[in-house]
């Protein structure tokens, strides 16, 4: 259960984790992304989370065994609008080539291309190789984009700012310590308590003379707990998510 619990609990806000560094990482994050909106910018957030499979079997197995067990991840976007019109990638965790890493974000770049225009497209940096110090953070200026590392991994694709210019659009990296701009969080939770919720009703399960197994309809199974993010579910979201950025910036300027 600590696999699917952990998700739930990604919003809650860990005392001393917005230290002043962190408060300016923040405010110069939401003044680059007001300037990029105003400049008719849609707003893509890129995410992925970790499906195990245990969480598709409902199997309850110790945690020393379950990091034998296979592990999928699902990479997919959305926007104000919704789950993004692209066809989202599930992926065996680790077993992913370099090139096709840089070859999904691409894909995402010209698929947003052809349906929003230009776009900033939003995503989480997991080596958080974007940490600015406390000697050398600088105040923000309006209208300025923070600085973006050559490439931003999360751990299944490399997301680099090169690519999104060519095509149009701009890398941003929500500040780690402020969760609640992010709100792929919210949607993985939808698509992991609808896996939990009806994982039973796509099993099969065949008796033979000599054994018996189940088959579960993986795929069915995830593409409905997609479906479950309806886009008035996104509006609610991302309408909370733009309260938190006038909150914040109300209150960090």
């Amino acid at each position: 259960m600590q696999c699917f619990a952990n998700p739930l609990l990604r919003h809650v806000i860990r005392r001393g984790c917005c230290d002043a560094a962190s408060k300016r990482q923040c405010l110069q994050y939401l003044r680059a992304l007001r300037t990029l909106q105003l400049n008719s910018f849609n707003t893509v957030f890129l995410g992925e989370t970790d499906i195990p499979e245990s969480l598709i079997t409902g199997e309850k197995i110790a945690e020393e065994a379950s990091l034998r067990w296979p592990v999928w991840t699902l990479v997919h976007a959305g926007s104000s609008l919704g789950w993004v019109p692209w066809r989202y990638k599930l992926l065996l965790k680790g077993d992913l080539p370099n090139h096709q890493q840089n070859s999904i974000f691409q894909e995402l770049c010209d698929s947003l291309t052809s349906s929003y225009g230009k776009c900033v497209i939003v995503t989480r940096d997991k080596r958080q190789t974007m940490r600015m110090g406390a000697k050398d953070s600088k105040e923000p200026e309006t209208g300025t984009l923070p600085p973006v590392s050559p490439a931003i991994y999360t751990s299944s694709i490399k997301c680099c700012p090169e690519v999104a210019r060519a095509n149009g659009h701009e890398l941003l990296v929500v500040p780690s310590s402020y969760n609640y701009l992010y709100p792929m969080d919210v949607a993985w939770s939808s698509l992991k308590w609808f896996i939990i919720n009806n994982r039973k009703d796509f099993a099969l399960r065949s008796v033979e003379r000599t054994h018996s197994y189940r088959c579960i309809l993986f795929s069915d199974l995830i593409v409905q707990g997609i479906e479950k993010m309806t886009p008035n579910k996104w509006k609610v979201v991302i309408n909370r998510v733009k309260r938190w950025e006038n909150y914040y910036l109300d209150t960090l300027s």
